[in-house]
């Protein structure tokens, strides 16, 4: 009882996250939008379960929204530690008379996805590609998209093989984290994580 009367209470009559940190991965969404692509950085991110479908929070009143309603379909690149840039780039807002393709997605490193008309970033080390599942709206003014995935590659370095030691392997390849709002870190020293005699999910 007495910890807990340190801790500071919070407003919730208003938003709460840039009161303090949390970890995200961050990713690049992208979509078709009319006769070329949008690429957005997204944080609020995750795979939804155990089986091959992937979501992330976005708002109506984004183009990514608008574009994936229309195609049906959109990607999702994980970007490097050192590709952190190219996330800050696809995040610059646009100007009304520039398409974003013309004005921000031409200056990113990308390349066409297999089975889906969207682009992934270049050396990225996970590349999804996904066809709309379900949109659930009226999270006041944001909504969750979700995808169930049609397509998968990773990059070798980043493949979990038994025969790797995992430290060992993120030790030399570390993952990106985003700490919301406007940090980011390289995920390099990791540890068993101490699961109960028998768990299982």
């Amino acid at each position: 009882m007495s910890q807990q009367k340190k801790f500071i209470t919070l407003d919730v009559l208003h938003p709460i996250w840039s009161h303090f940190f949390t970890i995200a991965p961050l990713v690049i969404v992208g979509t078709k939008e009319e006769e070329g692509y949008d690429m957005a950085p997204k944080h609020m991110a995750m795979p939804i379960g155990f089986d091959n479908y992937f979501g992330f929070v976005c708002t109506p009143r984004h183009g990514t929204y608008q574009n994936v309603l229309q195609n049906k379909e959109f990607s999702v690149s994980f970007p490097l530690p050192n590709q952190v840039l190219l996330a800050s780039i696809s995040a610059s807002p646009r100007i009304e008379s520039i398409s974003k393709s013309d004005q921000i997605v031409s200056a990113l490193p990308a390349i066409k996805a297999n089975k889906i008309d969207t682009l992934l970033v270049v050396d990225s080390y996970l590349h999804l590609e996904c066809e709309l599942f379900k949109i659930i709206d009226g999270f006041d003014r944001n909504s969750i998209i979700t995808g169930k995935i049609l397509a998968a590659s990773v990059h070798p370095d980043y493949l979990k093989v038994s025969e790797i030691d995992e430290q060992e392997q993120l030790g030399q390849h570390p993952l990106l984290a985003y700490l919301a709002d406007g940090r980011f870190a390289k995920v390099s020293e990791t540890f068993n994580f101490p699961f109960p005699k028998d768990f299982s999910r």
